[in-house]
């Protein structure tokens, strides 16, 4: 991500034919750690300019623009990058990094003749093509100087390079290029990670960018994360990756950079391990088959199809683990059984790898809802499997086959866990729906635990039959009064139930909440005897064992209010919140109390 400051007017000291022997004496790459947000581990560096100011240039555009106007660019461009990729061998463990350099799209059209020279280097240093990513900046619309930007776009990837869209979001081609293009990052614009904690607008556009980039197994980089907040809202609506002075600021100084930053991993340890029941019956399913590295010859491939016949395809990865699609086993066949294409594979200077045969596929996160990855799984035609990821690197593969079970499983599960008396789902639903919710604060939130009031006295002095008569009737009514996509209804267990509710006012839930109370404590007069309903109370036994006079049965709701703009990384919180308001529901006058998130409970 380059610097986007204001140009400014300046006295300009460098004669045209000095600006790249100068440009050489004063510049150095800078790296900026881009970290994995799950674990904190750097995945790779972004290499910036630095020492443009001392050319008396106030930012890095305002000396390309001078290098372009003296015809010098790309000369600029290559001396940058050679520089970062002297300084990039030398970094401990650089073969598991990526090494994210820019390019100016005014260069666009000679970036293949760029790219094939810099294998020589990249050989030499014994750095695979696949730990280069080329930048393509979509903030200025000069790609259009590129007469075929596909074709440039398959060449590097052909080469090996991997591709990113760089500052996606406030240009001019972003979701062109996303939508046509086969590039393997997306790096969200800092305009979107800004207070992205109180704006519910930038929250959804990001989790829909998100969601689509992964259909279309694309990662996703959040640029410019600046605070724990904004890191914690990035993970927690998918993106794989994150860079940004949270992470670390830029460095000219190799021997900093380090290999994790354990903030990060604090941060994301803050976050419970996801025991939904998607994530259980994924990781029961998924399939991990061997792979083969998109650098392999085709004999790899031929080994892998011997060794596995039952096999139509094989996931293909890069040097650091990632994805990079699937190699059909047809595609060979139409090489083999052509007259001539055995001699053409066998043939040296043909130089067919296993990069030259691979096809997209669908990419998902093991953590990622069920649903999401089927969508996923149809949206992109003629897929044989989904990818599978962890931490942003090949976990193993989903069948189609798979899929349908995960979702029967999960079908019979729920249907096991459904209360046998009201048919309301449980507690497992109920956690899996808490943790969806407190990560999405697009809107007003309600979650609302209801007890009944003198419920045990009579159960002992009626029974369990009379008893769950007055559960199955309140189940009914709040299935009357709660009805809409919005609302999820569920039963903790005994007279104990469970309403989460969005997309309604404040106003309108205290209303339904009421006429709840209300109808309850009228219809449940039906239960009792007309004695107990004359003395307005039955007779029982308190747990010390005295004779007591129980009023009749009321329910209490507690309702907890999560503000638009508010969200948390986990449950936790709010279940020990709620359980305190509860408390004060059962103690108010007429058992229903608000307790707003950041302000207190209100009867």
């Amino acid at each position: 991500m380059r610097s986007t400051l204001p140009r400014q007017a300046m006295v300009d000291p460098v004669r045209p034919d000095e600006i790249l022997s100068l440009a050489k004496l004063a510049i150095q790459p800078a790296f900026q750690p881009i970290a994995e947000v799950a674990t904190g581990l750097v995945f790779g560096y972004e290499a910036l300019i630095r020492g443009h100011d001392r050319l008396g240039f106030s930012t890095p555009h305002d000396l390309l623009d001078r290098a372009q106007a003296e015809g010098q660019l790309l000369a600029l461009e290559q001396m940058v990058a050679s520089r970062a990729l002297a300084i990039f061998a030398d970094l401990p463990d650089f073969s598991t990094r990526t090494l994210f350099l820019n390019v100016d799209g005014r260069v666009a059209g000679k970036i293949v003749a760029y790219a094939q020279r810099l294998l020589a280097s990249l050989e030499g240093a014994a750095i695979p093509a696949s730990a280069i990513c080329f930048e393509l900046s979509e903030r200025f619309d000069h790609f259009a100087g590129a007469d075929d930007l596909a074709g440039m776009i398959r060449s590097l990837k052909a080469l090996g390079f991997k591709l990113a869209i760089d500052d996606f979001g406030v240009g001019f081609n972003g979701m062109k290029l996303l939508c046509d293009l086969a590039v393997d990052y997306i790096k969200i614009d800092r305009h979107f990670i800004r207070g992205i904690e109180t704006n519910p607008r930038k929250r959804h556009v990001l989790r829909q960018v998100v969601n689509s980039s992964h259909v279309l197994g694309t990662r996703v980089i959040a640029e410019g994360v600046e605070t724990e907040t904004e890191f914690v809202i990035c993970r927690d609506l998918g993106c794989d990756l994150v860079q940004g002075y949270y992470v670390a600021r830029p460095t000219s100084d190799a021997m900093s950079l380090r290999s994790a930053y354990v903030h990060l991993e604090q941060a994301g340890r803050r976050r419970i391990a996801n025991g939904s029941l998607d994530a259980v019956l994924i990781r029961q399913q998924v399939e991990i088959v061997p792979v083969v590295s998109e650098n392999e010859g085709l004999d790899a491939v031929f080994d892998f199809f011997r060794q596995s016949p039952q096999r139509s395809f094989v996931p293909v990865i890069n040097a650091g683990g990632e994805p990079r699609g699937v190699l059909h086993e047809h595609h060979l066949k139409e090489m083999i059984y052509h007259p001539f294409g055995r001699d053409l594979l066998q043939n040296k200077l043909y130089r067919r790898t296993v990069l030259d045969f691979v096809t997209p596929a669908p990419i998902a996160d093991l953590d990622m809802p069920t649903e999401e990855i089927l969508r996923a799984f149809a949206d992109m035609e003629g897929s044989d499997c989904v990818i599978l990821t962890e931490n942003a690197r090949y976990a193993g593969i989903l069948s189609a086959s798979a899929l349908l079970r995960i979702l029967h499983e999960k079908q019979l599960k729920h249907a096991q866990e459904e209360n046998p008396l009201t048919g309301l789902p449980g507690n497992r639903a109920i956690r899996d729906y808490i943790q969806t919710l407190v990560q999405d604060g697009d809107e007003e939130r309600f979650v609302c635990y209801c007890d009944f009031d003198n419920f045990k006295p009579y159960n002992d002095a009626y029974g369990f039959q009379k008893g769950d008569m007055a559960i199955t009737l309140f189940a009914a009514l709040m299935r009357r009064h709660f009805i809409g996509e919005g609302t999820f209804l569920a039963h903790v267990g005994g007279d104990d139930f469970f309403i989460g509710v969005r997309g309604l006012s404040r106003a309108t839930v205290e209303a339904n909440m009421a006429r709840l109370l209300s109808d309850f404590s009228a219809d449940v007069r039906q239960l009792y005897s007309p004695g107990d309903l004359e003395a307005g109370a039955i007779r029982g036994v308190a747990r010390d064992g005295t004779p007591t006079a129980f009023p009749l049965m009321r329910c209490s709701i507690a309702v907890l209010m999560l503000p638009r703009g508010q969200v948390f990384s986990h449950a936790m919180p709010i279940s020990m919140r709620i359980a305190q308001a509860k408390k004060s529901a059962k103690a108010s006058a007429d058992g229903l109390v608000f307790d707003i998130v950041g302000g207190g409970i209100t009867a």
